[in-house]
């Protein structure tokens, strides 16, 4: 399978999100990734359901909803309803994380488990059989445009060992900091799904770059 990419929709202008919504659609991305922030478990706060039905409506690709806030299991169907197609939480925000991911694929949505930068992937042998995909955080979330962190390249090594073998047909997702200078090497690593915001819609020729972002 080749890799997907995924924009981050937190990187868009609000002000056009309808035009760069239609941007990402003519594109040669796979996925939008949506940052779901509440303020509590990250110092930021992004946008709610409403904004994510909005995105839904105008969407023609796979919703990548990325939820880095406190107690998720509480939303789960809302998100379901708001258009999500694979809906990750955060190993450190679920006391029951099984539970967590069982409950998101009864609902049909595929099952992803996201990785703060100093959680280590040991963590999880447990539950990697039974998960679709696992975000490692190449930065600390919350914001936008930080620096990547060099550490991830051997985090992803690491977890593509872990996945083969627990037989895991889990996707490797790298969310934070990816670039035209790294994507290739993060590929060489195991990755399979790039997450990037400010190098698309910071781009002077955004549909360019996700092509480039496509090449191998």
């Amino acid at each position: 399978m080749s890799h997907l990419i995924a924009p981050s929709v937190l990187s868009a202008d609000f002000g056009n999100l309808q035009r760069d919504i239609e941007l990402i659609n003519s594109s040669d991305a796979d996925w939008f990734h949506i940052d779901i922030m509440d303020g509590a478990f990250v110092p930021n706060i992004s946008f709610g359901f409403p904004v994510l039905k909005s995105i839904q409506k105008y969407a023609k690709k796979p919703l990548d909803v990325h939820l880095m806030i406190v107690d998720p299991d509480r939303y789960t169907q809302l998100f379901k309803d708001a258009g999500a197609d694979v809906l990750t939480v955060h190993i450190e925000a679920c006391a029951h994380l099984h539970r967590s991911i069982q409950n998101i694929k009864a609902l049909g949505m595929k099952a992803g488990v996201a990785l703060n930068p100093h959680t280590s992937i040991h963590l999880l042998e447990d539950i990697i059989a039974d998960v679709d995909l696992i975000c490692l955080m190449s930065v600390n979330p919350g914001f936008g445009g930080q620096k990547f962190i060099e550490n991830t390249y051997s985090k992803v090594s690491a977890l593509k060992k872990l996945i083969i073998e627990k037989n895991s047909n889990a996707l490797i997702e790298i969310d934070g900091g990816v670039d035209l200078n790294n994507y290739k090497k993060l590929l060489a690593a195991g990755a399979d799904v790039l997450v990037a915001g400010n190098t698309v819609f910071g781009s002077n020729n955004p549909l360019q770059t996700i092509t480039q972002l496509k090449q191998i």
